[in-house]
C-alpha cells in the first residue's frame, strides 16, 4: 500500500493520508459500522470509551482476516456532536499508533444513530497481500 500525498495540495491536518494505492492482487476486508456497545450490552457514556470499543471490535474483525491496524486503508467515523471529535480522535490515534503508513479518513457529524446513547460509529476498509 502506498500513501499518496501530492505536493500541490495542503498536507493533512490530522493523522491520515490524502490517498492510498493498493498493489494488484491484495485482499480487501471491510467492516460494518461498529458502535460503542460492549460485549455485555453496556454502552459507556464517554465518546472516547465508545470509540475504544469500536476500535477493539474492528481489531477483532480484522484479526479474523489475518489483518490489523497497519492494514487499514480507509477509516470512516461518525460522531453526533463536534464535542465528541476529541475522544474519537484520541482513540483513533491510539489504534493507529503502531501503523507505519496512515489510512485515508472521513469524519462526519451526524444527527444520531439507532439508539440515542450511541455517540460514535466507525468502519474501516483494510487490505493486505
Amino acid at each position: 500500500m502506498r500513501q499518496l500525498s501530492p505536493a500541490s495540495i495542503a498536507p493533512p491536518f490530522a493523522r491520515y493520508a490524502h490517498g492510498v494505492e493498493l498493489p494488484p492482487g491484495w485482499r480487501v476486508a471491510r467492516t460494518s459500522g461498529q458502535l460503542g456497545l460492549g460485549a455485555d450490552g453496556t454502552v459507556p457514556e464517554s465518546p472516547y470509551a465508545q470509540a475504544q470499543i469500536c476500535f477493539a471490535n474492528i481489531a477483532a474483525i480484522l484479526s479474523e482476516a489475518g489483518m490489523g491496524a497497519q492494514d487499514v486503508m480507509h477509516l470512516a467515523a461518525y460522531v453526533t456532536d463536534r464535542a465528541h471529535m476529541e475522544g474519537y480522535m484520541r482513540a483513533r490515534d491510539a489504534f493507529l499508533a503502531q501503523a507505519t503508513r496512515l489510512p485515508t479518513s472521513t469524519l462526519l457529524i451526524v444527527s444520531g444513530f439507532t439508539r440515542p446513547e450511541f455517540k460514535v460509529e466507525i468502519e474501516v476498509i483494510a487490505a493486505a497481500p
